[in-house]
């Protein structure tokens, strides 16, 4: 009996001590006016059973970019980090000479990171094969992901932001230009460059350089607007830009898919000496053309990197819809993509009650998932053969990424590797610390309310409580 008390004792004292959130984390979130029943905490040693601190750690919250770590990590389970994706390109009709009396086809296979310099190399391959004037069409085949028909402007109301960029096989560039501003003060001028320059894209700059005082968002004083004119696009930058900020890069994701890889395969194509009859049109590659040039991607370990350090959305849900074409589904879906996460998560014995999918992004107001669920996640991350890949591509605090800037001063910097996530009225973490003491720990937070803007010193101050081997 006396031992039987005592067990109950110990299981009561590690109960109540792992709800208790530590004292700087909520005096952190009194301060910001967010209540602890609008968060969830969970926090374990890597190789422990139990947890050290769960609060509300199995409700279902909204992750925001953290459900990259879900998404990321089955990627590299099942299809190993050296896993590419490939853009090839077909001709379809007779080559006499440089001539091409046909059709140019390019074949998308969801690349994520087909950059415009990485479609150079491509384009040169083809001219390599001796073609220089297409006197078809340029035919695009996107069957490998369904074609999202969803209004960018649906998630909140910013069609031209790159992070709405919907998912496509052929996506290039991530459907963006960059400007670079150039602003003169000596002559009162304002010089944007652009790239690429698409030959079916106008820009009409009409901003004017301004006298503030101050920099600070200066994205938020400035307006794009895009009106199409038949086949062309024209692209109306206005609003003051203050000369004190200097040279700044503003991405902005224009035109529709099929006609920017049209504007931006024109450009580079006579920057190659070539030229294109025909206009764009989309269509299966012919069994009878035949390959005049393949693009291998940059490996899936490289672009789990990118994806975690800098939270790319369009990057992960390019990623999310693979797993879907490579169950064997094409064109695949968001539905196919969940459905292959799924079978993933149950034959690791990973079942994750209350997690709701809509594209792997944390993009999403639907997406859900409970603290104690990513947490596991994450164990069976730290257990798994793909552990190292995972844990470089996460950013160090203090360091890179998005956590760059945060933690500086403290002992925590450059000893935790975390994702964050950012949507209005949610704010996460979820990752790894290292203590002072040499120990590994999972830590995930969540807050879902209207104050999340104001939950990072709560967040940071767990950070450093981990860190101080306080969770021991």
């Amino acid at each position: 009996m006396l031992k039987v008390f005592l067990s109950l004792v110990c299981w009561w004292a590690l109960h109540a001590a792992a709800g208790d959130l530590p004292a700087a984390v909520a005096q952190a979130l009194g301060g910001a006016g967010i209540p602890a029943a609008a968060t969830a905490v969970w926090v374990r040693e890597v190789d422990a059973v139990r947890p050290r601190l769960a609060v509300n750690a199995r409700a279902s919250l909204n992750p925001a970019s953290t459900m990259k770590l879900l998404t990321t990590f089955a990627a590299l389970d099942l299809l190993g980090p050296a896993y590419v994706w490939k853009t090839e390109a077909f001709a379809n009709g007779i080559q006499s000479g440089e001539v091409l009396n046909g059709d140019l086809h390019l074949k998308g296979g969801g690349d994520p990171k087909l950059t415009y310099d990485q479609f150079g190399r491509l384009l040169r391959q083809i001219r390599a094969r001796g073609i220089r004037e297409i006197r078809g069409d340029l035919v695009l085949d996107r069957s490998a992901f369904a074609i999202d028909a969803t209004d960018p402007a649906r998630f909140d109301a910013q069609p031209l932001r790159p992070y709405n960029v919907a998912p496509d096989a052929l996506l290039l560039n991530f459907k963006s230009v960059r400007l670079q501003l150039i602003p003169d003060p000596a002559q009162r001028t304002l010089t944007i460059a652009m790239e690429p320059m698409p030959t079916n894209l106008h820009l009409v700059n009409k901003l004017v350089l301004g006298n503030g005082n101050g920099c600070g968002e200066w994205r938020e004083r400035l307006r794009a607007d895009v009106f199409s004119h038949g086949p062309s696009t024209r692209l109306v930058l206005t609003g003051v830009y203050p000369q004190i900020c200097g040279e700044q890069r503003w991405s902005i994701a224009v035109q529709e898919h099929p006609a920017f890889v049209l504007g931006v395969f024109q450009q580079l194509w006579t920057e190659l000496g070539g030229s294109l009859a025909g206009g764009v049109r989309e269509g299966p590659v012919p069994a009878e053309a035949r390959a005049v040039g393949v693009l291998p991607s940059a490996t899936l370990g490289e672009v789990v990197r990118d994806i975690n350090k800098f939270s790319n959305n369009v990057m992960a849900r390019q990623l999310f819809l693979t797993l879907g074409m490579e169950s064997g589904r094409r064109p695949a879906s968001a539905s196919d993509a969940e459905a292959a996460l799924r079978a993933w998560l149950d034959a690791r014995d990973l079942g994750l009650p209350g997690l709701v999918l809509e594209n792997g992004a944390g993009l999403s107001r639907q997406e859900r998932i409970s603290a104690e669920g990513l947490g596991r996640v994450l164990a069976a991350a730290w257990r798994s053969s793909v552990m190292p890949e995972l844990m470089a591509s996460l950013p160090v605090t203090a360091t890179d990424g998005t956590m760059k800037k945060r933690l500086k001063q403290n002992g925590v910097a450059g000893q935790a590797h975390i994702k964050t996530g950012s949507l209005e009225g949610v704010r996460s973490l979820a990752g790894y610390v290292l203590d002072r003491t040499g120990r590994r720990w999972i830590v995930v937070f969540f807050v879902n309310h209207a104050n999340a803007g104001g939950a990072q010193a709560a967040q940071d101050a767990l950070l450093q409580w981990v860190y101080e081997g306080s969770g021991a």
